[in-house]
């Protein structure tokens, strides 16, 4: 009796099977670069590149890189601030302004610019007050919100609750 062989078939590393999704570029990576000594964490947020640092307490968000070819309006390095800091920043950031893709007229984000001639030079900047932990840059982000389904998911239902009792002891 002759044993049956299976048919095997050899894939190739060039398979589609094996194709890997290519990550997107780091948008000004250089960024990433001057922050380094703090081993930042990045994370996708908005297409865009979010940079987290921790300090002695908790992570702060503290960078969003951006670098959308189709919408550039709000291309750059955005600041994670709040409205209270924004004068004294803008003394070291005079191209800084709030990100128009939120919709507000003042957003607590801001933005340098990618378009702007000091880009670089204040994206620096921006890296060198985050290394001095200077508190004017840095959001502790807020707990995310369970999904819909698992929020439901904990609530005890009405069915579930004990029957009343009336004064004499027993159940209705």
């Amino acid at each position: 009796m002759s044993k049956s062989r299976r048919k095997t078939t050899l894939l190739s590393l060039d398979d589609a099977a094996f194709a890997v999704k290519q990550r997107k570029p780091v948008p000004h990576g250089f960024v990433l670069d001057a922050i380094a000594p703090l081993s930042p964490r990045t994370r996708p947020m908005f297409g865009c590149l979010a940079i987290y640092v921790h300090d002695e307490v908790q992570e702060k968000i503290v960078l969003i890189l951006r670098d959308k070819p189709d919408q550039t309006a709000d291309n750059g390095v955005w600041l994670a601030t709040t409205e209270e800091h924004h004068r004294s920043l803008r003394r070291d950031f005079p191209n800084m302004r709030s990100i128009r893709v939120l919709g507000k007229e003042v957003t607590g984000w801001q933005v340098l610019p990618a378009d702007a001639q000091d880009f670089e030079e204040s994206a620096l900047r921006a890296c060198e007050l985050v290394l001095a932990r200077d508190p004017r840059i840095g959001k502790v982000p807020g707990a995310r919100r369970a999904p819909a389904s698992r929020a439901k998911a904990a609530k005890p239902s009405r069915r579930a609750k004990a029957p009343k009792k009336t004064t004499k002891g027993r159940a209705r």
